[in-house]
């Protein structure tokens, strides 16, 4: 795993899976540095997909979402399928009360499902000695 913070945003790779999140809106200068630093790394790291997690914005405008429209085509022209993640219900009804659509952006509910939708699946193995039943 590799993580390394682009303009405040740390970008993890799992597998061929480039995991980030936005925590806080971006300001112009960050959002480019953020778009430029995750195109490299998809291309350097061959990445097939990117999910983003959005979970900790309670807020989103206009550029945010057209930030998010471009990065998911710019992603999918190098070959990386992107899920942005953990949309909170306050922000979609911000997104439709302002007329703000994601054309293109593919969602999931939470980071689990979008990494899902990703083709990554979580191994349930138990450590050595751990009871069967922990499982159920």
């Amino acid at each position: 795993m590799n993580a390394r913070p682009v303009a405040g945003v740390p970008i993890l790779r799992l597998g061929n899976v480039l995991v980030t999140g936005l925590l806080d809106e971006l300001d112009d200068k960050a959002a480019l540095a953020f778009t430029d630093e995750l195109t490299q790394r998809i291309t350097a790291e061959d990445a097939s997909g990117v999910l983003i997690d959005i979970s900790r914005l309670e807020i989103i405008d206009s550029f945010v979402a057209r930030t998010l429209m471009e990065l998911t085509t710019m992603a999918r022209l190098l070959g990386a399928r992107v899920i942005v993640a953990g949309m909170l219900p306050p922000v979609a009804i911000t997104l439709v009360e302002l007329g703000l659509r994601l054309d293109g952006v593919e969602t999931a509910l939470n980071a689990e499902r979008g990494m899902a939708l990703l083709g990554w699946q979580q191994n349930r193995q138990l450590p050595e000695g751990a009871p069967s039943a922990a499982l159920h």
